[in-house]
């Protein structure tokens, strides 16, 4: 009688993070290509979208309590500004990574770089503005204890 194996090392839903950047394990679905069987460009937006809400959710950033008011207002975060370069296809059944690191924090602004990788391969890089805004949609500063978690270090 043989025993099933579970593989037990696969990755987490949210990543990890490795010194300041986060590392996101995403695998390339049917639903995420073209007739051709290549990653359509609209699909690297949600990967990348999916790591910017990672790497916020493991510092201790949850949307729930930024829509909630817990930090004063209620808050939101909006893509301001994306400059992205394609260099490399993916494929179906391609096990990719988004590599998040959010290189500034301070004001309203948050600026964050990110590379999808396949294995050693950059296949795409992007630099993304994203600006927190009131329930208006009006800029906010940032509270302090925020960009503390965002930058990865202690609240002061």
């Amino acid at each position: 009688m043989s025993e099933n194996k579970i593989e037990t090392n696969w990755p987490d839903l949210t990543g990890r993070i490795v010194g300041k950047q986060h590392i996101l394990p995403v695998r390339v679905y049917y639903e995420d290509t073209d007739f051709s069987g290549v990653v359509y460009h609209a699909s690297y937006l949600k990967f990348m979208e999916r790591g910017r809400t990672e790497v916020l959710r493991m510092r201790g950033v949850h949307h729930h309590e930024l829509d909630t008011g817990l930090h004063g207002e209620r808050l939101a975060f909006a893509v301001r500004h994306m400059d992205i370069d394609f260099l490399k296809p993916a494929r179906i059944d391609d096990v990719l990574e988004v590599h998040t690191d959010i290189t500034e924090c301070k004001g309203v602004r948050l600026i964050i770089q990110q590379r999808v990788m396949r294995g050693d391969e950059v296949l795409i890089t992007a630099k993304v503005t994203a600006v927190a805004i009131s329930a208006e949609g009006k800029p906010r500063r940032l509270p302090k204890g925020l960009i503390a978690k965002m930058n990865g270090e202690e609240a002061q």
